[in-house]
């Protein structure tokens, strides 16, 4: 089911912050009043496209940090391995140089609540539990409001990377909503016309473009 529009799941995890050090307690609800929040998993660390993914969020972080959005990354590592790929130079596979936090969620359980786990648990007929599916989390990214409330989701299967622009974009399209009050349409990039929710509105932007 999907979380737009409702709380985003709470959750205290270890997680490695500025790129060295790691806290045994991190949560988004520290941001609650404060920023707003892009939360996106990715499935393991020290593998092929989630670096590539990694440092485009780091890449853009001056973008998301002008707009007051905080970028927070996850996946069911350990706070240990994070810390080692982190350490890590980009031309051995690393991270180095990424400067948000990587929260660890080794129960997996932040993963399952923000349903993204991309496999699950059951039982054989003998009782014995068993995980079917992959034990990672899928390519989730909820960007989540000042109030802790999810406005967006997108989760890409395993091989699919994601595009960091169009995370800005929605980040610039909330923000719009949210000072202007019009509405945007498909495809709308800052500095484009918006809408006001209404039929006139809509004829009126639908004529003019």
């Amino acid at each position: 089911m999907s979380l737009v529009g409702k709380n985003a799941p709470v959750f205290n995890a270890p997680a490695v912050i500025n790129g060295e050090e790691i806290v045994e307690s991190f949560s988004l609800t520290d941001y609650i009043g404060k920023k707003e929040v892009m939360f996106f998993f990715y499935p393991k660390d020290f593998t092929f496209v989630c670096p590539t993914e990694i440092l485009a969020f780091q890449e853009q972080l001056a973008e998301f940090e002008k707009r007051d959005v905080a970028v927070v990354g996850c996946s069911c590592d350990t706070e240990e391995t994070h810390l080692a790929w982190l350490m890590t130079p980009k031309a051995n596979g690393g991270i180095e140089g990424v400067t948000y936090p990587l929260v660890a969620d080794s129960t997996k359980t932040v993963a399952s609540n923000f349903g993204v786990l991309a496999g699950d648990w059951g039982y054989t007929e003998e009782g014995e539990l068993t995980f079917e599916g992959a034990p990672v989390a899928f390519r989730g990214t909820f960007f989540i409001d000042k109030e802790g409330i999810v406005r967006h989701e997108t989760i890409n299967d395993l091989p699919l990377g994601r595009n960091i622009q169009e995370m800005i974009r929605v980040v610039d399209a909330w923000q719009y909503v949210q000072k202007h009050g019009e509405v945007c349409p498909a495809n709308w990039e800052e500095g484009k016309d918006a809408m006001q929710a209404t039929r006139d509105g809509v004829a009126s932007y639908l004529a003019s473009h």
